[in-house]
């Protein structure tokens, strides 16, 4: 059973934590790789350069309206792809844990599994637009 009172104030804070994350990890593509080591890293996988763009904004944007609680839930689960993405494409080739060389999977996969929480939670306190009920609750 989900305490009714606590319950959505954990969301909030898995929301801004989710967030702050986001932010970070926006900020390493942008301040320490700098946006074209982005695009080259991005092209050195065989994507387009392009898409560093989408994904910068993309989490930077998912960041915001996690923040400010617009929509949370269902930004939440948009975002589970991008992280998914991350394993298939960098991530999961350097085997399971973070801390092995250039990160494993762990990580993503813990913060796909958080994102999808929220979205099977719901919005939680603090939201500048609650979304529909889903599933009748």
């Amino acid at each position: 059973m989900i305490d009714q009172v606590a319950g959505p104030y954990g969301i909030l804070l898995m929301r801004l934590c989710l967030g702050a994350m986001f932010i970070a990890h926006a900020m390493l593509k942008v301040r320490v790789f700098t946006i074209p080591g982005t695009i080259a890293f991005f092209k050195s996988l065989g994507l387009p350069g392009w898409l560093a763009y989408v994904t910068i904004a993309a989490e930077l944007g998912g960041a915001a309206f996690l923040i400010l609680g617009i929509y949370p839930r269902y930004v939440a689960l948009l975002l589970v792809p991008l992280i998914l993405g991350t394993i298939v494409t960098v991530h999961g080739k350097k085997g399971w844990l973070f801390s092995n060389t250039d990160g494993g999977w762990e990580y993503p996969a813990f913060w796909a599994a958080a994102l999808l929480a929220v979205f099977l939670l719901g919005d939680g306190v603090g939201t500048l637009a609650a979304s529909p009920a889903l599933f009748g609750y």
